[in-house]
């Protein structure tokens, strides 16, 4: 197995992502620094070199072959975890503002040391509930983009992160395969959120079904959304 800068570039290459010779570095430095983490925190069960630049790193950069982000210049990543898609994304585009939300403390912390480690200007963390943060006047409706990868129906995942997004932005959902019924049964929430879905684009990674489910921003969140910390997800808009 040749783990290597080159390798990371060329395993994102074959998948139509085009890297810099520093951005190869920083993605192998990131994966080096993930694998050894996970040793005494479960921070992903894909640790396999190839597997981990398809399903994580790949998987995270798609966006902008379906997504213009030209006008994007602030993003946010609701439930970042190890990373994933946020982090890929500040080093792919070093230009945008990038902030990194998440529950667990210890995530976050290991996400500072790679943020130092490699040198990231533009990217911040918090630590924080998804609805205790959606609050913070500096957050709430302060973002072009948001993003999320984590696993929660699309109802649930708009309550999180529709109200971090500006009037006129998106919201992007990374979802995996078909997901023609969800995307139907999220039209109450969205549109009581402010949003519309706007586009669903879906395809193969090495045989993978995913989907970039895209909900523009058309109106504000009403004040009540996010509900308290819990609630979304027990409780969802249906």
């Amino acid at each position: 197995m040749d783990i290597s800068a080159a390798n990371v570039a060329a395993i994102c290459a074959a998948h139509h992502v085009n890297i810099s010779d520093t951005q190869a570095q920083q993605l192998l430095v990131y994966y080096q620094m993930l694998v050894e983490k996970n040793k005494v925190m479960n921070l992903t069960s894909i640790t396999e070199f190839d597997e981990f630049m398809v399903k994580h790193i790949v998987d995270s950069l798609v966006l902008g072959q379906y997504v213009g982000l030209g006008q994007v210049s602030k993003l946010v990543d609701v439930g970042t975890g190890a990373g994933f898609p946020g982090l890929p994304l500040s080093i792919f585009y070093p230009e945008k503002h990038t902030l990194l939300l998440d529950s667990l403390a210890k995530r976050i912390g290991f996400l500072d040391e790679v943020i130092h480690n490699l040198g990231l200007e533009n990217v911040e963390t918090v630590h924080g509930r998804s609805e205790d943060m959606a609050k913070k006047g500096p957050y709430r409706e302060g973002f072009d983009l948001a993003v999320a990868r984590a696993v929660a129906s699309l109802n649930v995942l708009s309550e999180y992160c529709l109200p971090y997004v500006k009037v006129g932005g998106i919201f992007v959902a990374y979802k995996s395969g078909n997901v023609a019924e969800e995307v139907e049964a999220s039209q109450k929430a969205v549109k009581v959120l402010g949003g519309k879905v706007e586009a669903v684009h879906s395809f193969e990674i090495d045989g993978m079904g995913r989907s970039l489910v895209v909900i523009r921003k058309i109106g504000h969140t009403p004040g009540k959304y996010p509900r308290k910390a819990g609630t979304p997800k027990n409780s969802p808009i249906v």
